[in-house]
């Protein structure tokens, strides 16, 4: 490294070779070909003058110049044989989110290529979301979605994880768990997927030592304690094969001892149960040759001069993974009489270990144009394909965010098509996964499976070299209990879409009753054709009305969310007098008389409206704070307080109608009340279900008054519980929690068929 003053009163320790691109650059404006015989140069250099002049003043949380940070990141990215283009996305990868530059901004100053590899790895700060899970969820969509256009997107992004990681330090403790978390589950994994081993480790240790300090500290400082030793070993072993190797006539090109980091040797302990001494295989020996006829043969002279271990040879080789990662593992009885892992793969194969999807730039030198898009190189990278077929249909952010995760599992089984086709699965996967794995028709159609030419009962696991035929019938379709054994999300998600779409008719009626309920009947019909209804179906993300009342009845979204967007469709395009003539079941309330004013000193009535009156909630629509509600006067009951849109307020005359609305300012002093409600679940019948149910509810401190379960041959299980609750909010967070649960079907509000009047 060397330091180089830019006419700035900054000066910026510089890498070597960006410092030489710096000295003597080439003319600012050049053509394509002018560009190429700089090799880049030009590109880099306009980039890091453009960064430094934007991120000039700025600094980071340990005091450095912020432009410290772009540079860090073009020097992976170099490190990894990267392009002048990635090299510059580096350089300028936050300019877009820490400034006034925009996309097109650098599309006009940089060309498309790189203005695609920032916009990719961009975060959606300037977007507002509605919760920190939705805002990380559509990060990764996009980063996908870019991913599949440019794979050197999750490259540069990687780039940019590690330059943070290798400076958390100066980060708060939550930010600092925060980012170690998300690296843990989604960029090492990543890193993983796509090969780059370098990245890998160093990501895995890093979150490892802000995760958990004392465990990360213990392993450090056992694996210290015995390098030396551990280094003779392998010293012995190392001299011991090159001697056989060359007596063999095997074209030894390395042979050498590495660690393992730390952790995956804490991975070990935890996996196996065992304390760190019980660990021997800490180190391994690689062994490179020059062809694949070789390391086939410098296994032979390894099993000939150490003892073999049964069931720890690995042919990737002859069965990459997917992420192109050849080599052969084995593992030995070491001259110590100890066991030792010993991975033997030519130089090509050794490149792309541990570069990975990068190995394509950095050795084969093809710039990245060939090994970018999807559709070629990465047509194996089934992982990345299927979270894009599949995306969109997640609705749900937290599901969006599981779905990720199970994609970026380390381990796969690798199973047979009868035709001899690989199919990678997730581990615990059964015949039902790979169906639909195949195709969505086949796992709908299945009827049952042979594993290896025998039938097995559908919920068998499946283990790597299973050749698998899925016997499907025209008359058959999934089933519910599919759901207690099946391992993947793709499997999950297409089994309950076709359940839904199995009971569409019966769940689109059960929507249009329940928003008849809250609209009325009058005009009904009309409004459900209307412009506005449609308008609230793609509010609510739908494509039709029909996809909306679906929705409604099978419990995917709140009646509550519906009236909520239809009053705002309403409002934008009628007067408030239209308004009224629209919803006429809210009109009675609004109109019967003025509200009453709000006292300067808030009531301690948890209702306006009845101040010093016998009032009760009624008990047919049972209403909660955060819905409109009208009082109705009863005969020697008082006031009865109702949902406006109630089916029993349809024909009370005006007279006895009385505006009220909730009184939220005593709420706010900490005074809440909670209200009797029932629900009715819809659940697969299962030992346990309820006794689930009834912890997660207690988990969101709700009482619960009464709990019903009814069973029946061959059905899901329906549960009818009446619980307390304090508003709207918590019960729409009700439902988000209980729909996150794998054995539910169906959450809906019941209304008791009580006469109130």
């Amino acid at each position: 490294m060397s330091s180089v003053a830019i006419k700035s009163p900054i000066d910026v320790v510089l890498p070597d070779w960006l410092n030489k691109c710096l000295i003597e650059p080439p003319a600012p404006i050049l053509t394509e070909e002018e560009d190429r015989t700089y090799n880049g140069n030009a590109l880099i250099c306009r980039a890091f003058q453009f960064a430094y002049q934007l991120h000039g003043g700025q600094t980071r949380k340990s005091g450095e110049p912020y432009i410290a940070h772009p540079v860090a990141v073009a020097e992976i990215l170099r490190e990894l044989g990267g392009s002048p283009a990635m090299i510059a996305a580096g350089l300028l990868h936050d300019v877009v989110e820490d400034t006034e530059i925009t996309v097109e901004d650098i599309e006009a100053r940089f060309g498309p290529e790189v203005r695609l590899l920032v916009e990719g790895v961009t975060k959606l700060s300037k977007i507002n979301f509605t919760s920190k899970t939705e805002s990380q969820a559509e990060n990764f969509r996009r980063m996908f979605l870019a991913m599949a256009q440019d794979i050197r997107v999750i490259v540069v992004k990687l780039a940019d994880r590690l330059h943070n990681m290798r400076t958390l330090q100066y980060m708060s403790a939550a930010s600092r768990q925060r980012s170690a978390q998300e690296t843990r589950d989604i960029f090492a994994p990543l890193a993983n997927r796509l090969g780059i081993w370098q990245i890998k480790w160093e990501l895995e240790d890093l979150a490892f030592k802000y995760l958990e300090p004392e465990a990360y500290r213990e392993t450090q400082q056992s694996v210290a304690e015995k390098r030396t030793a551990r280094e003779e070993k392998l010293l012995k072993a190392t001299d011991t094969l090159r001697r056989r190797l060359l007596k063999a006539g095997v074209n030894c090109l390395e042979i050498s001892g590495r660690p393992k980091h730390l952790y995956s040797i804490y991975q070990k302990m935890q996996r196996q149960q065992k304390e760190f001494h019980e660990i021997y295989d800490l180190a391994a020996l690689r062994i490179i040759v020059q062809t694949n006829e070789e390391c086939y043969r410098a296994l032979a002279v390894v099993h000939d001069s150490f003892r073999p271990i049964p069931g720890r040879f690995k042919d990737y080789i002859g069965l990459p993974k997917p992420n192109h990662y050849q080599s052969l593992h084995t593992g030995v009885i070491g001259l110590t009489g100890r066991p030792l892992e010993v991975q033997i793969r030519t130089l090509e194969m050794h490149h792309i270990a541990e570069y990975g999807i990068a190995a394509h730039w950095k050795y084969k030198e093809t710039g990245g144009s060939d090994h970018t898009n999807l559709t070629s190189s990465e047509e194996k990278f089934t992982w990345l394909r299927q979270l894009l077929d599949w995306q969109s249909d997640l609705k749900d952010a937290q599901e969006y965010l599981d779905s990720v995760k199970d994609n970026l599992f380390e381990d796969d089984v690798y199973v047979f098509t009868p035709k001899g086709d690989v199919v990678p699965l997730s581990p615990g996967s059964t015949s039902i996964d790979f169906a639909y794995r195949i195709h969505t028709e086949v796992g709908n159609h299945c009827a049952g499976a042979r594993v290896n030419g025998r039938i097995v009962p559908l919920s068998t696991r499946l283990h790597n070299g299973d050749i698998v035929d899925i016997i499907t019938q025209k008359n058959s379709h999934p089933s519910l209990d599919w759901l207690n054994f099946v391992s993947t999300s793709a499997a999950k998600y297409r089994i309950k879409q076709w359940y839904k779409r199995s009971r569409r008719e019966e769940n689109i009626a059960r929507g249009r009753d329940l928003l008849e309920k809250e609209l009325g009947k009058t005009g009904f019909e009309s409004l459900l054709k209307s412009d506005a209804m449609h308008t609230v179906a793609e509010k609510c993300n739908y494509h039709s009305v029909e996809d909306l009342l679906a929705g409604l009845g099978y419990g995917e979204i709140t009646s509550n969310l519906v009236l909520n967007r239809w009053r705002e469709v309403v409002k934008a395009r009628q007067p408030v007098t239209d308004v009224i003539t629209f919803i006429p079941k809210e009109s009675t309330a609004k109109t019967s008389r003025d509200t009453p004013p709000i006292s300067s000193r808030a009531s301690d009535s948890p209702i306006i409206g009845v101040e010093g009156l016998v009032h009760h909630i009624a008990g047919c629509c049972t209403p909660i704070p955060g819905e409109p509600i009208v009082g109705v006067v009863t005969r020697g009951r008082g006031i009865s307080i109702h949902r406006q849109g109630c089916h029993n307020v349809d024909h009370v005359e005006y007279e006895r109608l009385v505006p009220v609305r909730w009184n939220s300012a005593m709420e706010n002093r900490g005074r809440p009340h909670t209200y009797p409600i029932n629900l009715q679940i819809e659940a697969l019948d299962r030992v346990g279900v309820l006794k689930d149910v009834l912890s997660r509810l207690s988990d969101q401190g709700i009482n619960v008054r009464h709990a019903q379960v009814k069973t029946s041959l061959g059905q899901p299980a329906l549960m009818d519980l009446g619980i307390d609750v304090r508003d709207c909010s918590q019960l729409e967070h009700l439902f988000a929690q209980l729909k996150k649960m794998s054995d539910i079907l169906n959450v809906r509000r019941l209304c008791e068929a009580e006469d109130c009047g």
